[in-house]
């Protein structure tokens, strides 16, 4: 098939066209610039569900394979390789269905240098979908380390007061863990003479010790990216300053690229280590799960008690991980999606509300029901999805989370211990605990603020943009089966070699 007309390569790359466009808009055009971006987006996401149909599920190797050679340097080649498999696809869906949505809530918030805004939108959704699709470690790299750049400023430009600190640090803490990453693919790719991640996972034979050291290089990128305790403290600030569609991308989507990183690369490429690693691994993801619940309970900006909920849900993915088995990391992969449309979901709310008040202090508020009916049980809906309530989306993953946790816990599991299981069942009820208290302090009670009093609810425009998350929000909590049927035999396949590894008696 044509390089251009490949299903991979137009997912990935017609957000361009987009941008190629929109450089040739006047920027006092606004609204046309906004439904360029918009358009483009919906295409893209289009061009998803083109991929989809045409992956098999049933099949558990990569597909829609395209390998191309790019980069010659003497004997090394470094090729252009896409592919997407059941780890990937859901993912891909994510980040294509959350960019329109996040561009359609930028329609009245987003005023100054609209242009340039939607320019890094687009380019910021190339850079996430090819992290997902590439299969060289190389071609990983660049759209890694890309991914920085529209982030950096869409935080650094249209954030909030202190977005100038909050955009260095986050780039600053996420180009200090790519450096040791850089070193390990260099080392790969020079040892082993290839950057091809299949080609890495087939050859194998790494010694255990090494295997290690390249194990930490790669989780330092990773971890920071999640963000996993106690590299966390860049993402409270990120998510308060950035923008809200800047907040939605970041969590939705842009975390999940340090999750699916231990999934695609630490895991399959040092198996050994992973088996060795995996009690501390999971240790950290508990502590997380407790630590970002009690935290977001102290929180009084609702934005950031949402910020800091995402390193305790983060927790749970981390912990369903490296659980190793199939449970686990079946509800991990689902939790990454949960994650994305609820935490996206409640930043789009945190977003709507301050449009009308600007203020996100949950004390200027109190009885927004009365005034807002629409806002409050969506907002509800959303809140007791992200708390884990059953029939809900946020339910189901965390569940075979704890089923993949309570399981490795078996004699010889790899995780040893029923303790993590328990553990982060507690960090559900924080949960319900935090959640309760923030909708109390928004929604119930009287209406004592005068400046609440007039506050419009909803428009059609923001139901809609909110309506598709919903719709995933109860089909995943009510009807599961598809998501799993989609991803169980690419993950069988990959948790496969644990059954070897840990029979083998690695300490």
């Amino acid at each position: 098939m044509n390089f251009f007309l490949h299903p991979l390569t137009m997912v990935t790359f017609s957000p361009l066209i987009g941008v190629l466009v929109l450089l040739f808009i006047n920027r006092e055009q606004k609204n046309a610039i906004r439904w360029v971006a918009l358009t483009t987006s919906l295409v893209t996401f289009g061009i998803s569900l083109w991929v989809f149909a045409q992956f098999d599920a049933s099949n558990p190797d990569l597909q829609l394979v395209i390998r191309l050679p790019w980069i010659q340097v003497s004997s090394w080649l470094i090729e252009y390789h896409m592919a997407v498999d059941g780890l990937s696809i859901l993912l891909i869906l994510l980040t294509t269905l959350l960019t329109p949505i996040s561009i359609l809530s930028t329609w009245t918030a987003i005023e100054e240098r609209v242009k340039d805004f939607m320019i890094f939108f687009l380019l910021l959704e190339v850079g996430m979908v090819g992290v997902f699709l590439s299969q060289d470690l190389f071609l990983f790299y660049i759209f890694w380390e890309f991914t920085l750049v529209p982030m950096y400023f869409l935080i650094g430009i249209w954030g909030g007061p202190n977005r100038i600190y909050a955009a260095i640090k986050f780039f600053l803490y996420t180009m200090a863990g790519s450096i040791l990453m850089l070193l390990a693919i260099l080392w790969l790719g020079i040892q082993q003479g290839t950057f091809n991640v299949p080609d890495l996972v087939a050859m194998g034979g790494i010694p255990a010790d090494i295997q290690l050291w390249l194990f930490i290089a790669f989780a330092a990128a990773f971890a920071i990216k999640v963000p996993m305790w106690p590299l966390h403290s860049w993402l409270p600030d990120a998510h308060v300053e950035a923008p809200t569609a800047g907040s939605v991308i970041l969590a939705g989507v842009l975390l999940k690229l340090g999750t699916y990183g231990f999934l695609r690369f630490n895991i399959p490429l040092f198996p050994d280590a992973a088996v060795r690693a995996a009690p501390v691994i999971a240790v950290l993801a508990v502590i997380g799960i407790l630590y970002g619940a009690m935290v977001s309970f102290a929180q009084k900006d609702v934005k950031k008690l949402v910020a800091y909920s995402s390193v305790s849900h983060l927790g749970f993915v981390m912990l369903g991980l490296f659980a190793l088995n199939s449970q686990g990391v079946q509800g991990a992969i689902l939790q990454m999606v949960n994650h994305g449309l609820s935490t996206g979901a409640l930043f789009l709310l945190v977003g709507m509300i301050y449009e009308r008040r600007h203020t996100r202090d949950m004390d200027a508020f109190g009885g927004l029901w009365k005034v807002m009916p629409v806002y409050g049980l969506i907002t509800l809906i959303v809140s007791l999805s992200s708390m884990g309530l059953p029939g809900l989306n946020g339910f189901v993953g965390e569940f075979t989370i704890l089923l993949g946790a309570w399981g490795a816990g078996n004699p010889g599991g790899i995780l040893g211990s029923y303790w993590f299981a328990g553990l982060a069942a507690l960090g559900v009820i924080l949960a319900a605990i935090y959640i309760l208290y923030m909708f109390q302090k928004l929604f119930l009670g009287p209406l004592t603020k005068d400046e609440n009093r007039n506050l419009k609810d909803l428009n059609w425009r923001e139901v809609v943009t909110l309506v598709p998350l919903l719709v995933l929000i109860f089909w995943i909590g009510l009807y599961p089966a598809p998501f799993f049927g989609v991803m169980a035999p690419a993950v069988e396949k990959v948790v496969a070699v644990f059954q070897t590894v840990a029979v083998a008696g690695l300490p």
